[in-house]
């Protein structure tokens, strides 16, 4: 757990340490309580094996809370020990995991916005405390709270806050940020904010290598502008004009992306505008710089390693819309039978499973998952799941083969 010194708080605020040693002491004892795990740690120290009677179950090197989110986690906790008197909000979910989400509305966190919205910013008062989430949040909503007068606690990752810095400087040079990410993701919506810079920037997002090719092939050779337009609805800056705007570009991400795609998006631009400008020309009216979040590239690195180990399936754990966990079930899938589940409650029995299906973009049962003698499972999840939820999958896929947790803690 990070012990560095963290303060919160706006320029007309004292800045507010809330990484006391108390304070942390206290959080670390209730965090760890909530999200710790035994039996993983002990597998872990086991090389990431276990295996009791006919089930083997192997575990990524890498998986569940990163820095990023461990950090943002002892805030939101510390915010709500050192401000004990004062009303308590985030801006949206913490971390993309229910359970942990619920965990920080147990606390009396209300949400100000997003799907489980309980309060709205026109209500905040200045002796409010606002924390924001570990993915940051979109310029407007934060002058908002600041208007209103708020303290605030800020636990934007840094590996988001570079790529901030990056797409700010491309805007400073009106070069425009093509963004590899989810357009209605909080963490692009954030930087797409940040890439408009003090109104020279512009913005465009792309998600799909299909995207970056249909980008590509205007910047090659022009096209039907109201086409383009309305095909990147929602995922472009007020004003983009693509005959104007795709003369000088710059590559960025939402740093949960998969790595490998996100060079190709970079590439692929990089040769369209090499094709239109010239080599020379192309060196001034192209950027790049890898922002890609280290922790993300741990895990999906760990789960590259871990297919290369013959299995009969993979299980991936964590929040649905998670976007660095739906990219590790993608990974899984390319190989063997995988199955993204939410926590242990989805495996419903040794004959079906509810899991996410990324196609379909809803949980879906699929049967005689589970095969019968013996079975060598693999398991891995994304960097905003806890460990706790990855013990109660591991003992529930035992107990599912008449091992029980006893046994299990035994063999660990």
């Amino acid at each position: 757990m990070n012990t560095n010194l963290i303060s919160s708080g706006t320029s007309a605020r004292e800045k507010v340490n809330l990484r006391r040693p108390d304070v942390m002491a206290a959080v670390q004892e209730q965090v760890e309580s909530h999200y710790r795990s035994d039996i993983v740690d002990k597998v872990r120290r086991n090389g990431g094996l276990i295996s009791v009677g006919d089930v083997t179950v192997r575990l990524a090197k890498q998986f569940g809370f990163c820095y990023g989110v461990e950090r943002a986690i002892d805030l939101a906790y510390a915010a709500r020990k050192v401000f004990k008197d004062r009303r308590l909000y985030i801006v949206g979910e913490i971390i993309h995991n229910p359970e942990v989400n619920e965990q920080i509305s147990s606390l009396g966190i209300k949400n100000l916005t997003g799907r489980h919205k309980q309060a709205d910013i026109s209500e905040l008062e200045p002796d409010d405390v606002v924390i924001l989430p570990a993915f940051g949040t979109e310029l407007a909503i934060l002058q908002q709270i600041k208007d209103r007068g708020c303290q605030i606690v800020d636990t934007t990752c840094g590996d988001v806050m570079s790529v901030w810095k990056r797409v700010r400087k491309y805007a400073s040079e009106s070069v425009t940020s093509i963004i590899h990410g989810k357009a209605e993701h909080e963490e692009t919506k954030a930087t797409s904010s940040r890439a408009l810079g003090d109104g020279k920037g512009h913005y465009l997002v792309v998600l799909t290598l299909a995207d970056t090719d249909y980008v590509c092939d205007y910047i090659r050779r022009g096209g039907d502008k109201h086409a383009f337009l309305e095909k990147f609805r929602g995922a472009h800056s007020f004003g983009f004009d693509p005959d104007v705007h795709l003369k000088t570009v710059g590559v960025a991400n939402q740093t949960t992306m998969l790595r490998g795609e996100t060079e190709e998006v970079q590439k692929r631009i990089r040769q369209a505008v090499v094709e239109r400008d010239g080599p020379e020309e192309a060196a001034k009216n192209f950027r790049f710089f890898d922002t890609i979040c280290g922790a993300t590239q741990e895990r999906q690195d760990a789960l590259r390693e871990l297919l290369n180990v013959p299995m009969n399936l993979l299980l991936v754990v964590g929040g649905y819309n998670s976007s660095n966990t739906s990219h590790l079930a993608e990974m899984g899938e390319e190989k063997l039978p995988t199955f993204f589940v939410l926590n242990a409650s989805r495996l419903l029995s040794t004959e079906e499973i509810k899991h996410y299906d990324l196609h379909q973009k809803q949980e879906v049962i699929a049967e005689h998952w589970l095969p019968d003698g013996r079975v060598v499972v693999g398991i891995t999840a994304g960097a905003s799941c806890p460990n706790n939820l990855i013990e109660e999958t591991l003992i529930r896929l035992f107990e599912l083969r008449g091992i029980s947790r006893e046994q299990l803690e035994a063999a660990a």
